[in-house]
């Protein structure tokens, strides 16, 4: 491993780790395909309606987080909300992994960077510029990371299945959302980003070193456009969350 001038520059590509979610978890009987939802809402309204089935416990300090499972069409789906946060969200899809699921969708909301993208409306994550740490431990340093081609397709076919309007695009992913400064945001717009949110380089980096499918939609949230940060009520979307969840669902079939 070299020695680079700061720590996060040197990568290492041994793939033994100290501590190995291989090691600590066996493989269950668990879907190949999981969903990964953000949407805390969406998860508890399926779960009372029995639509979906936890099957497994994963956790934090935290506290326990559950592993859903749901069946569309005869198919069995995991579910699971991913946590908050690229450390949290990338070591949940490392345990996941190592459960034994292999194509994932994640759903989320997003920041806006583009004023044309409103409220609700839907953003496919083609590549994630890397402004975070997590990533920097599974590929050597770059500027992006991409999704996997084919679960960007099989998003497009969902969405395109249902006529739903859509972008696809590059996302930033930032660990430090209170560090959104104007001069970020504006180097961010000019390199092309869409939109801004927490995880998606450490999913597709993670995905990228354990040679898993991952992609991610996203919705329109609060607005970083302005002059002045606008929130736009943008968590209270329940039926654009609830949407985008079945999306996912039905884009992660198709892998």
């Amino acid at each position: 491993m070299k020695r680079e001038l700061y720590p996060i520059l040197e990568f290492d590509p041994d793939p033994a780790a100290f501590i190995d979610p291989q090691k600590l978890l066996q493989p269950i009987d668990i879907a190949r395909r999981c969903v990964l939802c953000f949407f805390q809402d969406v998860l508890q309204a399926m779960v009372a309606n029995g639509r979906l089935q936890p099957i497994y416990q994963l956790g934090s300090e935290i506290g326990q987080n559950p592993v859903y499972e749901m069946q569309v069409d005869g198919e069995r789906v995991a579910v699971m909300h991913p946590g908050v946060g690229a450390p949290l969200a990338g070591a949940f899809l490392e345990e996941l992994i190592a459960l034994g699921c292999r194509d994932f969708i994640a759903c989320g909301g997003c920041g806006v960077l583009d004023k044309e993208i409103g409220l609700g409306h839907v953003v496919v994550s083609a590549t994630a510029v890397r402004d975070e740490g997590v990533s920097y431990h599974y590929l050597p340093p770059s500027r992006e990371v991409a999704a996997h081609p084919a679960a960007v397709q099989a998003i497009e076919q969902a969405l395109q299945a249902h006529h739903v309007p859509y972008i696809v695009g590059k996302t930033w992913t930032i660990d430090a959302f209170y560090r959104e400064t104007p001069a970020r945001i504006a180097r961010r717009r000019a390199e092309g980003c869409h939109v801004v949110e927490m995880e998606a380089a450490a999913f597709f980096a993670v995905a990228h070193f354990r040679g898993v499918r991952f992609g991610q939609l996203l919705y329109g949230g609060d607005d970083l456009t302005g002059d002045a940060w606008d929130g736009r009520n943008w968590q209270n979307e329940s039926s654009t969350r609830a949407r985008l969840f079945q999306l996912a669902v039905e884009a992660v079939l198709r892998l």
